[in-house]
C-alpha cells in the first residue's frame, strides 16, 4: 500500500508534502503532484503537512477519490519524463466547487 494524492492538489501543488518524504517518492507534474506506490514507504510525513487534505491512504481513499490511485500509480508505470502530468489531469481534469477543501 501506499500514500495517494488526489484533486484537492490539482492546480494548488503547496508542495509542503516534497520538502517532507524521506525517500523522495513523490514528483511534480505540471497540474499537480504524484506519489509512486512502489516507492513510498507509509510514513505519513506527506500527509501530516498537506494544507489542502488532499493525500490520503490508498486503504483509506474515500469512495469519491479511489480513481486516484490509479492516477497516481500509472504516471510511473508510464514512464512519463518528470513534470509530465497523467494523460487524465493533462487532459483537462478539473476541480469543481464540490472537490476544494473547506
Amino acid at each position: 500500500m501506499a500514500y495517494v494524492i488526489t484533486e484537492g492538489c490539482l492546480d494548488i501543488m503547496d508542495r509542503s508534502c516534497l520538502d517532507q518524504c524521506p525517500v523522495d517518492c513523490i514528483q511534480q507534474g505540471e497540474r499537480m503532484l504524484y506519489i509512486n506506490p512502489d516507492d513510498c514507504i507509509d510514513c505519513g510525513a506527506c500527509e501530516s503537512v498537506c494544507p489542502q487534505g488532499a493525500i490520503f491512504f490508498d486503504e483509506e481513499l474515500p469512495a469519491d477519490r479511489q480513481r486516484f490511485r490509479d492516477i497516481n500509480a500509472g504516471v510511473f508505470a508510464l514512464g512519463l519524463e518528470p513534470g509530465a502530468d497523467h494523460p487524465v489531469v493533462a487532459a483537462g481534469g478539473h476541480r469543481s466547487t464540490m472537490d476544494r477543501p473547506s
